[in-house]
């Protein structure tokens, strides 16, 4: 077959012909409760801004600030000229917060990960996969060139068994989501340190959808377990909810130092620019000053959950604002997308490969920002939709 045989995908010219397709809408205002998306005021109910921060004032007079001084970019690794004095106190603001030893920014939350499994994980070891980890973790891991074993999902009976085939001497990592970005559920941190500890196996948290939204202040997945000692390694994103770009690795000094000067997707990436920086290190100073912002994403995404199932639509419940509307077909799930659209809420259709065939579903996620107006609103269209698409 010719090279460029593999880019007809039928999926996408059917969908497109029926007028269904769910991708790269345009917005047009800043990413808020209501935005304005292809000349039209929507309900956002398909963001990752859960605090809300994107538009906050001060972070936005953050990053301009830093754009005035710094200049737009560093053009060059943190490795070699591209260090600022900001890209250390971001470093630094973290790991204070987060109770771990040592940070380390990279440009991008996909960059991080590659960063990490690359540089520790190697041909000798091994690496256990959620089977719903993020796919910058399955890209990582190839990256690593570790062996991966994959575990069915927060299926501990499972790990463990993949746990026990493996020699008790080998490094292992094991590699899962804080919060499980398409279905919201949170991992079975508890279980998952307690095996690490009795295969001597080492933990990996992803706390892209966590951190900000669980634990203490927002201090994500292991601080909502109390496990922090027991996490070996954070990675978090600050394209939620710290309101910018960027990823950032967290563990111990020694870990920390080890992959700043070996890991390949760091040293030959340019690093965080002036203004991402800023903004992300305002954000992560609102959330200090302010720690009831998760507490009121924690207190919409309750109701909006019960107004949902009062309504009669059938929802996967768990306690983050990432909110699954079961769909299950791939064309009824585009279909039900597109319709909410026009009818002005905007949702994530999430079919496969983001999901198990015959699995699809709309995905909803609050912001902090969100009111209870607003999410009347939203119930009102998404259960009127999904009612008239079953009677008729």
């Amino acid at each position: 077959m010719d090279l460029f045989g593999k880019c007809h995908i039928s999926l996408l010219d059917e969908v497109r012909q029926m007028g269904i397709y769910p991708y790269f809408h345009c917005l047009e205002s800043r990413q808020a409760p209501i935005v304005e998306m292809e000349g039209k005021k929507r309900i956002m109910l398909g963001s990752n801004n859960y605090l809300g921060l994107t538009e906050d004032e001060d972070v936005i007079a953050a990053g301009k600030q830093a754009l005035e001084k710094y200049g737009s970019g560093v053009s060059g690794s943190r490795f070699l000229n591209g260090t600022l004095d900001l890209h250390i106190e971001l470093e630094q603001a973290l790991s204070a917060f987060t109770g771990y030893e040592a940070a380390m920014i990279c440009s991008t939350g996909f960059q991080t990960n590659l960063a990490i499994l690359s540089a520790l994980c190697g041909k000798d070891d091994f690496i256990l996969n959620d089977r719903e980890n993020h796919a910058s973790i399955y890209d990582a891991t190839r990256l690593s060139y570790a062996t991966q074993l994959r575990y069915r999902h927060s299926d501990m009976d499972d790990l463990e068994r993949k746990l026990q085939s493996l020699p008790i001497d080998a490094g292992k990592l094991i590699v899962t989501d804080g919060v499980f970005s398409m279905r919201g559920d949170i991992c079975k941190l508890p279980q998952i340190c307690e095996l690490a500890d009795k295969y001597h196996a080492r933990v990996m948290v992803d706390d892209a959808h966590g951190f900000g939204v669980l634990g203490d202040g927002g201090r994500g997945t292991a601080a909502y377990f109390g496990l922090t000692d027991r996490v070996d390694i954070t990675m978090l994103t600050f394209s939620k909810s710290l309101a910018s770009i960027g990823g950032c690795l967290l563990a111990s000094e020694r870990v920390v130092d080890y992959v700043r000067h070996t890991s390949r997707p760091f040293i030959f990436s340019a690093s965080l620019t002036p203004s991402s920086a800023a903004t992300a290190l305002a954000a992560l100073h609102r959330l200090e000053a302010d720690p009831s912002r998760p507490k009121r994403l924690m207190a919409l995404t309750h109701y909006f959950q019960q107004s949902l199932k009062q309504a009669g639509v059938r929802i996967i419940e768990a306690p983050t604002p990432i909110v699954p509307i079961f769909t299950y077909d791939t064309h009824r799930t585009l279909a039900l997308g597109k319709r909410l659209f026009d009818e002005g809420v905007y949702v994530n259709p999430v079919i496969a490969p983001a999901c198990v065939e015959g699995e699809c579903l709309l995905r909803t996620t609050l912001m902090a920002t969100h009111t209870e107006a607003i999410i009347d609103e939203a119930t009102a269209i998404i259960a009127r939709v999904l009612n008239e698409e079953i009677n008729g």
